[in-house]
């Protein structure tokens, strides 16, 4: 659904926006609505005040929920039947025994965290996510304590790897369109992301899972103990199921990656096919299989559809309520409220890496989706970019970084990511407000700290 045309002036489009959220957050926190309802009443209650044509409500709304659905819904059932069968067969208990025996007892949310950064790489956020997640509950419940402690290195990892490096799809949509070197990005964007990760992401987490005390989620078989039946899997066996889907993944973004760049042809056959192969529902599904082939092969077909069957069921909401909040997300787009900010901040004649990131900011928190408010940021900038003069090949990377940081911030409830991880972890709006919202926004704001040091600097 594209823009419609706004039918008010920024500071009316901005009124509504700011009225929009403290109604979802009465509902949700004060009367206590259950945040679909409330999402779903909000999203259709936005497109009406914004004068969004009547005709074009519903289906801006179904655009909004079913283009997050269409990703989400296939990512979250597939990755949860995967987690299912690790957790069941005894392979997430393996993997957390081998990655605490390496860093440590006392380690642990630092070696889980390592261990997310790795997998970042290649692999977007909610794939990642729910990918590590049987493994961070396992290892939260051997050493007990807040499941956050465990879950936030992790989830920051993947973060501000989805957000600051190629292949991933906005740093690399941002840096072609601002013409910076993709491959001096990906050196760029590490050296901000690791230590944007330890302070913002890892330190934060020992802090906050003192502070708010979760116990581990009844998800995924998270809430008991597994009882594997038979012989555990071998460490190897678990890292070929866990490192297939990254690696398939890696096929589809690396290729894009290298056909932005012009090293290969992004029309031949043969790429098109590995891309294919690399979309990450594709990947999961593939994974899904060889789970079943490696894990389960020695488990009657019966039982292991049973529990193939028990992994969806708890699933359900996370998907829904993440569905909704991409129909917020879309209703908020397709008002014109983030364009209208945007271009009112592109005016105030700020120092332009300050620019970047304010405008980021404001379309973040305007629409929900970073990779939207950091691809829409680079092309309100490139026309500027392109006219000033003696900006350095590490000026512009910088310059994609602090976008990416500004797309990073407040993540609040018209963003899916807010719900999905607000789900999978049992918390309620207030205290995933206080706790992931906090830890995403020093993610941001120390990532743009380093991002303005390298650009005054070099």
């Amino acid at each position: 659904m594209e823009t419609i045309e706004p039918a008010y002036g920024t500071a009316t489009l901005l009124i509504i926006a700011v009225g929009a959220v403290l109604l979802l957050l009465t509902l949700i926190l004060r009367f206590r609505v259950h945040a679909f309802v409330a999402l779903v009443l909000v999203s259709l209650l936005t497109a009406l005040v914004t004068r969004i044509p009547f005709a074009d409500v519903v289906p801006t709304l179904l655009q909004g929920f079913g283009s997050t659905l269409a990703t989400v819904a296939l990512l979250v059932g597939f990755g949860a039947m995967i987690g299912r069968i690790l957790e069941v067969t005894g392979g997430a208990q393996v993997l957390a025994d081998r990655l605490v025996d390496v860093f440590g007892d006392h380690r642990a949310p630092f070696a889980l965290g390592v261990a997310s950064l790795l997998f970042g790489f290649p692999i977007f956020f909610d794939a990642g996510l729910v990918v590590m997640l049987p493994i961070i509950f396992s290892v939260a419940r051997r050493f007990g304590g807040s499941v956050i402690t465990y879950a936030f290195p992790c989830a920051g990892a993947f973060a501000v790897m989805h957000a600051f490096l190629p292949p991933h799809p906005g740093p690399v949509a941002a840096g072609d369109l601002l013409g910076a070197d993709i491959g001096l990005l990906v050196f760029v964007g590490l050296v901000v992301a690791l230590p944007t990760w330890f302070f913002g992401a890892y330190l934060y987490a020992l802090w906050a899972g003192k502070r708010f005390v979760l116990p581990v989620p009844d998800l995924l078989g998270g809430g008991e103990t597994a009882q594997a039946e038979g012989p555990l899997p071998s460490f190897g066996t678990v890292m070929s199921v866990l490192l297939l889907p990254l690696g398939l993944i890696f096929l589809n973004t690396g290729l894009n990656t290298l056909a932005t760049v012009g090293v290969v042809n992004g029309d031949a056959v043969w790429v098109n096919i590995l891309r294919m192969i690399g979309q990450t529902p594709v990947a999961l599904l593939i994974t899904v299989l060889v789970a079943m082939w490696k894990l389960g092969a020695d488990r009657p077909a019966g039982e292991l559809e049973k529990i193939m069957d028990r992994a969806l069921a708890p699933v359900c909401a996370i998907i829904l309520v993440t569905g909704a909040g991409g129909m917020f997300g879309g209703v908020l787009r397709a008002s014109g409220i983030g364009q209208a900010l945007a271009g009112s901040l592109d005016q105030l004649g700020m120092p332009l890496i300050v620019a970047a990131f304010l405008i980021s900011t404001a379309l973040r928190v305007a629409q929900g989706s970073a990779t939207v408010a950091l691809t829409t940021t680079a092309g309100l900038l490139a026309p500027t970019v392109a006219a000033t003069t003696g900006l350095s090949s590490f000026d512009l990377c910088f310059l994609v970084i602090a976008i990416a940081c500004g797309a990073t911030v407040l993540s609040h409830v018209n963003d899916s990511g807010f719900w999905l991880v607000g789900r999978f972890l049992d918390m309620d709006a207030k205290t995933t407000l206080k706790t992931w919202t906090v830890m995403e926004t020093l993610l941001g704001t120390i990532g743009f700290g380093i991002c303005l040091i390298g650009w005054w600097l070099l």
